[in-house]
This record gives C-alpha cells, sequence and structure tokens, in this order.
C-alpha cells in the first residue's frame, strides 16, 4: 500500500458495515484514510467492529426503516460535519424456487436490497448536497444484470437498484453527486456462501455442497470466485477522485463471468 490514500479525509458510512463484506470494505477505507461510520442491524458487532479504527462510530440500522436511516446520516453528520461517500452494502438473499417462494419471503428480500438502497440513499443525499457533492456506491452483483434460476427474490432486487442507481445519477449529477453500482460474481469462499449459500443451493437443486462449488468455479473464466479484496479495490476507485467522471454505471467484477 503506498502511502497515498485514496480516502483521505472522506466520511464514508458503510451499511451492513459489521460482518463479511462490509467489515472487508471498512478495513480496505480505512486503510485509504477513510473516516467510517459502521451502520448495521447488529449494533454490539457494529461497535467491535468501529473500535478497531481511529476514526470511526458505530450505529444501529434497519435500513428498511427510514427514520433509522435519517438518524444514521444526522448522527454521522453531527459527529464528523459532514458526509462524503454511503457505500450501500446491506442485503440479504433468500433463495427458493417460486411454488417455495413465499410473499414474505419475497418482499423481505426487496425490502432489505432494494428500498434499503433507497431508504439509505433518501437519508444522506441533503447532508451531501451540504459538502457540495459526494458519492453514493451499491453492492450490487451479477445477479442484477443476469436472471438467476431459483433465486427470483434477488435478482429482481439487484435489477432493481441498478435502475434506482441510473435514475439517481440523472438527477443528482448537477448536484455533484455520483452514483454507482459494482457487480461481483460469487464470493464462493465467503462466510455467506459457507455457512449458508452452498447449503440452499445443494437442496434447491437436489446435488452435494461440493458439486455447487464446482459448478459456480466452471462458470469463470478465470476459474476462481470473488474475493473481498477484488470488490474493495473497485469499491475504493469508485470511492475516490479518480473515477470523478463515472456516474450511472453497473461496474463487473466477475473473472469474466458477466460481461
Amino acid at each position: 500500500m503506498s502511502e497515498y490514500k485514496r480516502l483521505a479525509n472522506k466520511v464514508v458510512i458503510v451499511t451492513g458495515g459489521a460482518q463479511g463484506l462490509g467489515e472487508a470494505l471498512a478495513e480496505r477505507f480505512y486503510k485509504e484514510g477513510a473516516t467510517l461510520v459502521i451502520a448495521d442491524l447488529n449494533y454490539e458487532q457494529a461497535e467491535l467492529v468501529a473500535a478497531r479504527f481511529e476514526n470511526a462510530m458505530a450505529v444501529k440500522v434497519d435500513v428498511t426503516d427510514y427514520d433509522q436511516c435519517e438518524a444514521m446520516a444526522k448522527a454521522a453528520y453531527e459527529k464528523y460535519g459532514r458526509i462524503d461517500c454511503l457505500v450501500a452494502n446491506a442485503a440479504i438473499l433468500i433463495s427458493n424456487a417460486i411454488e417455495d417462494m413465499t410473499p414474505g419471503q419475497f418482499s423481505k428480500v426487496v425490502a432489505v436490497n432494494l428500498c434499503g438502497y433507497f431508504n439509505s440513499c433518501k437519508a444522506v443525499v441533503p447532508f451531501m448536497r451540504k459538502n457540495g457533492g459526494g458519492v453514493i456506491c451499491q453492492i450490487n452483483s451479477k445477479s442484477g444484470k443476469k436472471g438467476s434460476s431459483k433465486n427470483c427474490a434477488y435478482a429482481s432486487s439487484k435489477f432493481g437498484g441498478i435502475g434506482l442507481t441510473q435514475s439517481l445519477a440523472l438527477e443528482l449529477a448537477t448536484d455533484n453527486i455520483r452514483v454507482n453500482s459494482i457487480c461481483p460474481g460469487n464470493m464462493l469462499d465467503s462466510p455467506l456462501w459457507v455457512n449458508s449459500l452452498y447449503e440452499q443451493y445443494a437442496r434447491n437443486q437436489n446435488t452435494t455442497k461440493e458439486a455447487i462449488r464446482e459448478k459456480y468455479i466452471n462458470q469463470v473464466p478465470m476459474k476462481r470466485g470473488c474475493s473481498y479484496d477484488d470488490v474493495a479495490n473497485a469499491c475504493v476507485f469508485m470511492l475516490s477522485d479518480e473515477s470523478s467522471y463515472m456516474t450511472g454505471q453497473a461496474i463487473n467484477v466477475t473473472g469474466g463471468q458477466q460481461m
């Protein structure tokens, strides 16, 4: 890591920042000089993550509740005097065939992944306008570009997220607020996959967890899963001034699986 810190003097909110990819992104942003707001439904874990960094605070937030998102943004602004970046990372995945997917499950995925993204954006935009600009970066998915069998709720929510990204990018461009999405491939070694998705997909596809892993590796031209570092590299670029002429984009980080 060079001495040049690309996020120096930037206040960055990370939703879903208490674990998994969100935690890894927060750690990378800190190394790049950011002041962090670790926002998560699991406040105790968010506090533990924030305590590792010199300039960080924890906030409890359920992104499906707009009032909580507004309180998150106000708390960040009151403590640090500005909000430069939002990384909308909070998301859930419930995988089922349509005959097994309940309306409640479908609505829950959309509520977190799409409505939660909207709520987070709506909450921070007034404060970014006070700054004279800002950057919003949604962690989307390759499933936001291509349908996913027996994964209709997640793909629908992510397709909608790209529509929201493009729409807000158009609306907010004259406010100097850039809005982009990053679309990672399958993070096959992450806790989400190891602790949950291999089992879900094996059950839905009537096969083994080992066969699921082999299937998804073989779908990637570069023959490996997406790593946290792969996503962090793209996200730091999108938050930094190096991408100052980019807005409304949905950037694939998929090892060639999605082009």
